[in-house]
C-alpha cells in the first residue's frame, strides 16, 4: 500500500499567519490519521524576499503548536540541481522552449491584448523561434496544451474544470536561470513522493498548470484538497484590521497551543456540535471530505473562550511553565515553584489568557500596593481602623496559616464589630490587592502568607490615618 505523505510548504517571506497554520494543521492531522508522513518544505526560491528570521519563525510556530514533522525540513534553495535536471528533460522532449521576449515586449503584448479586449496571455511568439537572440538571456516556458479541459479532482470542492484555452505558456525558469513557483512545486512534490496536496483554495487556479506539468513528465498526479480561506467577522479576507494574524503574536499574548489547535481545526470543519477536541480526538475524527466549501469565519471571542477552557483544564505545573515568561517579563521572581503553584491555582478560574493571568496576579509579587482611587475612597475608611488592627493581631497569633484558620479569624473579627462578612472582606481585599476584583479572599491571604498580609494591612491602616490627618487640615 502507498504510504500517505502530506507536506506543508510555506514561503519564508513573512511571519506564519493563521491561514498557513491551519493548512499545516490539516496536513498534519490527515497524515497522522492515515499513519502517514508529514513533510516540512521551506519554499525559499525567492531569494530577495526570503529571510532566515521568517524561516525560524515558521519552525518556532509549528513547534509551538506541536505539529512535528517526520523528515528534515527541505529547502528549495538547496535543490537547484534537481530543478535543472527537470528543466533539461522538458527542453529535450520539446515540452518546453526558450523565450527571448523582453519585458518591454511582453508589456506591449499585454496592453495590446487588453485594448482588443482579449485575455492578456502570452501569444506564443517564441514557440517556434529557431536559434538564440544575440544579447538576450532566455526564460524557459512550458508548452501548455491549449485545447480541451484540465479537470482538477478535489477532495473538498469536487471536480473543478478549467478550459485550457484560458491558460498560457507558463514561465518555468526566469531569464536569470531561477525556476518559478509552479514548476518547483511539481518537482518537489514528485521527488518527495507527496500523495496528498492540501492547501488553501487561493492555489486552485495554479493547479491545472501543475497537472499539465505532471502529465508532461509522466508522473502520477497527487490527490488535491483545496481548503477555504479564513475570513474576518465582516466576511472580508482575514487581515490585520481584524486583530493579530501572526501565529506567534497569539502565543505572545498568552494563548495556549492546545486552544489554538482546537480553534483552527474548527475553521471550516466540524464534527456534529462538538466544540472541544484534544489533539488525539482531532486525529481520530478529522476527515478531509468533511471540510466545508465555505470560508471559515474568525471569531476572537470563541478563541478567547477556548483559551480560558484550556487554562482551567491545565495542571498547575504546566501553567507555571507557561506563565513564567510573562512574570519574568514584569521582573518578578519565579524561583518558588511550590508557591507559584498556589498563585496559579487562585488565578486559573478567571483568566482567559496567560497575559491576563500575569496581570491579575501582579499583586502577589509587589512589595507595596497602589490602591485604585475609587476603591480606596469607598472601602478604606476610618471605621475600618479597629477591625483591621484586630485582624492584624489575630492573624499574627495564628500558629498555622491555613485557609480554614484565616476564615475563622475573619469571621470572628466581623462578628465582634457587628459587620456583615462582606463589609469586612471587601476592604481587606482592597488593602491586600489594591482593587475590588480578585480571587477569593481566604485564598489570597493564604497565598500572600502571614508576613506580607500583615504588612499590607498595616500599610492600609497608615493610609487611612494619613487620609484622616489631611482631611482635618
Amino acid at each position: 500500500m502507498t504510504v500517505v505523505r502530506t507536506r506543508f510548504a510555506p514561503s519564508p517571506t513573512g511571519p506564519l499567519h493563521l491561514g498557513g497554520a491551519r493548512t499545516a494543521l490539516f496536513n498534519w492531522l490527515f497524515a497522522r490519521q492515515q499513519q502517514g508522513k508529514f513533510i516540512l518544505r521551506v519554499e525559499d526560491s525567492d531569494r530577495e524576499r526570503s529571510a532566515q528570521q521568517w524561516t525560524d519563525a515558521i519552525i518556532e510556530g509549528l513547534t509551538w503548536l506541536g505539529l512535528n514533522w517526520d523528515e528534515r525540513p527541505y529547502f528549495q534553495s538547496q535543490r537547484s540541481d534537481i530543478y535543472q535536471d527537470h528543466l533539461d528533460r522538458l527542453l529535450e522532449a520539446g515540452k518546453a522552449y526558450r523565450c527571448y521576449c523582453s519585458p518591454e515586449e511582453l508589456e506591449a503584448k499585454r496592453k495590446a491584448a487588453l485594448a482588443a479586449r482579449r485575455k492578456p496571455k502570452y501569444d506564443g511568439t517564441c514557440r517556434s523561434r529557431g536559434g538564440e537572440v544575440p544579447g538576450r538571456r532566455a526564460a524557459i516556458r512550458f508548452r501548455t496544451s491549449d485545447v480541451g479541459q484540465t479537470i482538477v479532482p478535489d477532495m473538498v470542492k469536487g471536480a473543478v474544470s478549467f478550459d485550457n484555452s484560458e491558460l498560457d505558456d507558463l514561465i518555468i525558469a526566469r531569464s536569470d536561470g531561477t525556476p518559478t513557483y509552479n514548476f518547483c512545486v511539481v518537482v518537489d512534490d514528485v521527488t518527495m513522493s507527496i500523495t496528498h496536496v492540501i492547501r488553501g483554495d487561493d492555489h486552485l487556479n495554479n493547479t491545472p498548470r501543475q497537472i499539465q506539468l505532471y502529465q508532461a513528465f509522466g508522473y502520477p498526479i497527487p490527490h488535491f484538497a483545496h481548503i477555504p480561506l479564513i475570513l474576518g467577522p465582516d466576511k472580508a479576507r482575514l487581515s490585520k484590521r481584524h486583530g493579530a494574524t501572526s501565529l506567534l503574536a497569539y502565543r505572545d499574548q498568552g494563548y495556549l497551543p492546545e486552544a489554538m489547535v482546537n480553534f483552527l481545526a474548527r475553521l471550516a470543519w466540524s464534527y456534529g456540535d462538538q466544540e472541544i477536541f484534544s489533539a488525539d480526538e482531532l486525529v481520530d475524527k478529522f476527515r478531509l471530505e468533511e471540510v466545508g466549501k465555505s470560508a471559515g469565519v474568525f471569531n476572537s471571542e470563541k478563541l478567547l473562550w477556548l483559551n480560558g477552557h484550556y487554562i482551567r483544564q491545565s495542571d498547575n505545573i504546566q501553567l507555571i511553565k507557561l506563565l513564567t515568561p510573562f512574570l519574568n517579563e514584569r521582573g518578578y521572581s519565579t524561583d518558588r515553584p511550590d508557591w507559584l503553584g498556589k498563585v496559579v491555582q487562585t488565578l486559573k478560574e478567571r483568566a482567559k489568557t496567560l497575559k491576563e493571568m500575569a496581570d491579575q496576579g501582579e499583586f502577589y509579587f509587589l512589595e507595596k500596593i497602589d490602591y485604585q482611587p475609587k476603591a480606596a475612597d469607598k472601602f478604606l475608611k476610618p471605621q475600618m481602623l479597629q477591625p483591621f488592627n484586630d485582624l492584624v493581631k489575630k492573624l499574627g497569633r495564628l500558629p498555622v496559616f491555613t485557609k480554614e484558620n484565616i476564615e475563622t479569624v475573619m469571621k470572628e473579627v466581623a462578628q465582634e464589630h457587628n459587620l456583615k462578612f462582606a463589609h469586612l472582606a471587601q476592604p481587606v481585599r482592597v488593602a491586600l490587592t489594591g482593587g475590588t476584583v480578585s480571587p477569593p479572599i481566604f485564598d489570597i491571604i493564604e497565598v500572600l502568607e502571614k508576613r506580607k498580609t500583615i504588612l499590607r494591612l498595616n500599610e492600609s491602616i497608615n493610609f487611612i490615618n494619613q487620609k484622616e490627618v489631611k482631611a482635618e487640615v
